[in-house]
């Protein structure tokens, strides 16, 4: 792919007239040309589970279908804990979960694959939908978020969101959180509302453009404060517990530190686990934390969970598309709502800048497929023109877009003398494991909150209703599992639901010897066969050249 030279489009940029850009005739044309969920070959149907027949893209479809790490016999002398609400996952969702289900008298263990916090919740910088205004309403933020979503949501988790969303935040700020005001003081002052694209009012509140960092740090406080939950760090899910029904009833952990396995039974167990950013769907970069390998949709498609929208992932427009050692990271849509606009090669804007996700990120790659992006050192996008922005609303890079400063500077430029270039970057999974309000999945005991849910977004999501989401759902999901919980344990737990599909894989033709889940990125640093060796007990299925899904 090739493009306009970036010195010469600097030049068309700085005699453009940032006119107004031409309406879209035909947004689903748009989407089916560009947008790379409609990429010719992309996607494979599912052979075996409960969504069997279902599209799903490629790299995720190997892991969805791949056998499980361990058998019975690597669980033998590992140690077991008892506990009635097990949640793993640091991120958000997982913490809002833990904090609830504490509060609601739960013994609660929160386990997460690297550290609390480290997730993309501490990402999310735009901020976090809530109808407070007075021109608003939780109508419009409904109508809003199933429009956005192109009818594809389920309306009653669209409705618990919306009707939630005041509440969520107050309840943030009863815990320490901060955000920006429009007016007054710290007693008594208005928040101050941005508007997201496709929003028909204001509904974003945030903090600077690092409303994610903000929100982890008030939770990961009250997590790591409160005796009542017991958190392990760097212990990453490796397969779910099951018993003769089917019910799921705890988990199976790698201790990182200790290298052994670690079986917790638990009455109920909430995956909490994020995305899919990691596995580089249509080999896109991606703006997702090092963790999100699909670990918790993976375990729990195999013990039977239903899953929505396979096809259906968010590529967030302004990922960084200069220089490569920064390609992808995010600058949040806080500059696009902050009034930043997008140019093509020849100085012309092209699209409404807050017109939803999937048709500015489909409008920017018809740009570059057309010829009219820009290139640099091979690497094509178009610009973000924060420079302009800066003029016509000084001070607007200290007050308001603090990450994206830093984000620019390590790029080698000044934002406010020079453009980015920009190019979508895999963001979000739009769909997930289906769930009702309380996060209940259709495997008993098994709850799933965050990214890892479906239903709620539809088949694109809105700036700020993933952040609401996981406050709302993680909560619901606390509460509904502390007060449901058992305080004994099921009487026999194993890894019965595996007999059930290896069978499928061996009907269906599947390879045994392709593993999952993938727990860490291809390129990271970690050896899950060198892991088990450790342990002194080296198995053939956990040879190198076997490990993982290739």
């Amino acid at each position: 792919m090739t493009g306009i030279d970036h010195r010469l489009a600097l030049e068309r940029l700085l005699a453009s007239d940032h006119a107004a850009p031409n309406p879209i005739d035909d947004v689903e044309a748009l989407l089916k040309a560009h947008h790379p969920d409609y990429r010719e070959g992309s996607l494979v149907s599912l052979a075996v589970g409960a969504n069997r027949g279902s599209e799903c893209p490629t790299a995720l479809a190997a892991r969805l279908q791949s056998n499980a790490r361990i058998e019975d016999a690597d669980l033998a002398g590992a140690p077991v804990v008892d506990t009635e609400v097990l949640i793993i996952g640091g991120g958000g969702a997982g913490c809002a979960a833990a904090l609830t289900a504490a509060e609601a008298g739960g013994r609660v263990i929160l386990a997460t694959k690297l550290r609390i916090g480290d997730s993309n919740t501490v990402m999310a910088e735009g901020g976090i939908q809530a109808a407070v205004g007075e021109d608003d309403s939780i109508q419009r933020h409904f109508e809003d978020t199933l429009r956005a979503g192109h009818g594809c949501a389920d309306r009653r988790l669209v409705a618990c969101l919306a009707s939630s969303a005041p509440d969520s935040i107050r309840w943030l700020i009863d815990r320490g959180m901060r955000f920006d005001l429009a007016e007054g003081g710290a007693i008594g002052g208005k928040l101050l509302r941005k508007k997201p694209g496709g929003a028909t009012r204001a509904r974003i509140l945030s903090f600077k453009d690092y409303t994610g960092l903000e929100m982890m740090r008030v939770l990961r406080e009250a997590v790591e404060l409160d005796e009542r939950i017991r958190l392990w760090n760097r212990c990453p899910l490796v397969e779910l517990l099951s018993d003769e029904a089917g019910h799921c009833v705890g988990a199976v952990l790698y201790d990182l530190a200790l290298h052994s396995f670690v079986l917790v039974r638990a009455s109920r167990v909430i995956l909490a686990t994020g995305g899919v950013g990691r596995l580089h769907l249509n080999d896109f970069p991606t703006s997702n934390h090092y963790g999100a390998t699909a670990d918790g949709l993976v375990l729990a498609y195999r013990i039977g969970a239903a899953l929505r929208e396979l096809d259906s992932f968010q590529y967030h427009p302004t990922g960084v598309a200069w220089p490569s050692f920064r390609l992808g990271g995010l600058i949040s849509e806080a500059a696009r709502s902050a009034g930043a606009h997008l140019l093509n090669g020849l100085g012309e804007r092209f699209v409404d800048e807050l017109a939803a996700r999937d048709v500015v990120s489909a409008a920017i790659l018809r740009e570059c497929a057309e010829g009219r992006g820009i290139e640099r050192e091979g690497m094509v996008g178009v610009f973000l023109d924060i420079p302009e922005l800066e003029r016509r609303q000084p001070g607007t890079l200290a007050q308001r877009l603090v990450s994206l400063g830093h984000l620019a500077r390590q790029c080698g430029i000044d934002p406010s003398r020079e453009p980015m270039m920009v190019r979508p970057t895999l963001h979000y999974q739009n769909g997930g494991v289906v769930i009702d309000e309380n996060g209940t999945t259709s495997v008993p005991g098994l709850y799933c909150t965050g990214e890892l849910s479906g239903g709620i977004h539809g088949r694109n999501r809105m700036m700020g209703n993933a952040l609401q989401e996981i406050i709302t759902f993680g909560r619901r999901a606390g509460l509904h599992a502390a007060r449901s919980a058992s305080r004994h344990p099921a009487p026999k737990v194993g890894l019965f639901h595996l007999h059930g599909w290896r069978r499928q894989l061996v009907a269906a033709g599947m390879p045994l010897d392709r593993f999952g889940p993938d727990l860490f990125p291809s390129y990271a640093n970690f050896d899950f066969g060198h892991e088990l060796a450790l342990r002194g007990g080296k198995r053939t299925m956990y040879a190198p050249r076997a490990r993982g899904v290739e």
